[in-house]
């Protein structure tokens, strides 16, 4: 059995909602397909977006989306898209399959789509091939409410009122596609670039700067010393990838031991988040500074017969899993971990919503964040877990992980069980509470270890109630192998 207890006693700080993120890049089916189809499309669409799509995000109270990228965002030049359709610019998309990008979907459309979310926009600025000139001006388009070229440009496309800004990144992977940098170099673009991200009225702009990548610790203390009294955010981009890159699976297709080192991977943003976060420590001592996690997710080989610059992978209860123990990890570290984004939100990499045609399917890791969504700006709970390791040689994990929350009364809990063949028994005690007046359970498991939701059987893995106990302080759940469990709980 293993045993969990959730501290009652002390408040935490708060879980912030910007965590359950998601991230559009113009990338293979993601915008073109995948969130817009064009107002003339016979797919059922809400002036232009896929209406399923739009209702799918919005059940999960999508609270943030980023765009345009990405490595795009790199290459991205915003006058492109703005303006009559049949005067906007075409371009290759170089980094993403060498496609014909046509920029019907630009700065209007992205704006418009996160109203028909109900979520934040989250923008990627142009550094590695854009001037300052060109963000200032776009950032001045977005937001500007009164008389200058920019918003007499807005206004004549067709929006005079301005939209609200609240979260934009200064480039993006700018050690890489966005530029192949050194540290020091970018600390000093970013320092003169966010000087001209300008904010125009009361409502505040938070700016995010261009982190790691993954274990690059010596980008954070050069970015930290140089710049972080200039930046709201510091990005990180981490992505569950086995260690044999090149001859990586398709997503539905691994062993028993792929299993354990995809979910070893998941778990490593543990270490990743307390390194960094520590070194941000040094500098930033009162923790002002967000760590970001705007690009997190696995990322398999791509579907066969795909094509390989759109990253369009299956997704498994492995998958799954995997979202589930990076989520705690996040929650469990909202002190400095306050905005993350999967990748991506739709037909790419890890994707909670997959489409094909007029199709459209929720995969495990929709359901993951639909039963975590009660985290989203609750009080975060101290809690302990006592479990064994399991795996295969040196692909190990913990069976069972857990973060803890409480908001308006009810508490959350949610657990993982790695185990691939072994149901576990899990009783969770909740410390300062005497008693528990109701508990009830949701669950979301695999028949086989690679189950999967597809356009032919798109309900085989869906959550659905699990029967828990309640005796005095505890609630005791049989967790099925391979499984994610959410538990409601009233005191």
């Amino acid at each position: 059995m293993d045993y969990v207890v959730v501290n009652c006693n002390r408040d935490g700080e708060k879980i912030n909602r910007d965590i359950y993120g998601h991230f559009s890049e113009h990338l293979g089916r993601c915008i073109y397909g995948g969130f817009w189809v064009g107002k003339d499309s016979k797919i059922p669409n809400i002036n232009g977006y896929r209406k399923d799509v739009v209702e799918a995000f919005r059940e999960i109270d999508i609270p943030n989306l980023r765009w345009p990228g990405g490595c795009f965002a790199d290459e991205y030049h915003w006058r492109d898209g703005i303006g009559p359709y049949e005067t906007r610019k075409k371009m290759i998309n170089t980094h993403w399959g060498g496609v014909v990008e046509d920029n019907s979907f630009g700065t209007h459309e992205f704006f418009g789509l996160c109203e028909a979310l109900g979520c934040k926009p989250y923008v990627n600025g142009n550094v590695g091939s854009g001037t300052v000139q060109e963000m200032s001006e776009w950032v001045e388009y977005i937001t500007f409410g009164g008389e200058s070229p920019m918003s007499k440009l807005r206004e004549a496309n067709g929006h005079k009122k301005p939209w609200k800004l609240p979260l934009f990144c200064v480039g993006n992977e700018n050690w890489g596609c966005g530029g192949n940098m050194r540290p020091e170099h970018y600390a000093d673009l970013y320092r003169r670039y966010q000087t001209y991200v300008r904010q125009y009225g009361p409502d505040k702009i938070f700016k995010i700067a261009c982190g790691p990548n993954s274990g690059d610790f010596n980008w954070t203390d050069v970015l930290m010393k140089n710049a972080a009294q200039y930046m709201d955010g510091l990005s990180l981009h981490y992505y569950t990838v086995e260690p044999d890159w090149p001859t990586r699976t398709p997503a539905a297709e691994f062993d028993d031991k792929r299993w354990y080192l995809c979910l070893n991977k998941a778990s490593w943003m543990k270490y990743l988040v307390e390194t960094h976060s520590k070194i941000m420590d040094k500098y930033d001592p009162e923790k002002r500074v967000a760590l970001v996690v705007d690009e997190w997710g696995t990322w398999h080989a791509v579907e066969k017969g795909t094509n390989p610059g759109f990253l369009y992978q299956q997704n498994t209860v492995r998958d799954a899993l995997a979202a589930g123990i990076t989520l705690n990890i996040f929650n469990n570290h909202c002190d400095r971990v306050r905005i993350a984004n999967i990748a991506q939100a739709v037909n790419v990499l890890q994707s909670p919503v997959l489409t094909e045609g007029a199709k459209m399917i929720k995969t495990p890791t929709w359901y993951v964040f639909h039963m975590y969504k009660d985290h989203m700006d609750a009080t975060h709970l101290e809690s302990f877990v006592s479990t064994e390791t399991i795996g295969i040689d040196d692909a190990k994990v913990d069976a069972v992980t857990v973060s803890a929350s409480h908001k308006k009364g009810d508490y959350t809990v949610t657990l993982t069980n790695a185990d691939l063949n072994k149901a576990r028994t899990v009783t969770v005690r909740l410390d300062g509470l005497k008693t528990i007046s109701g508990a009830e359970g949701r669950v979301l498991a695999g028949k086989l270890k690679n189950s999967m939701n597809t356009f032919a059987n798109p309900n085989e893995v869906v959550e659905k109630k699990c029967k828990v106990e309640i005796a005095e302080n505890t609630v005791t759940v049989k967790m099925p192998a391979r499984s994610v469990v959410s538990l409601r709980i009233k005191k």
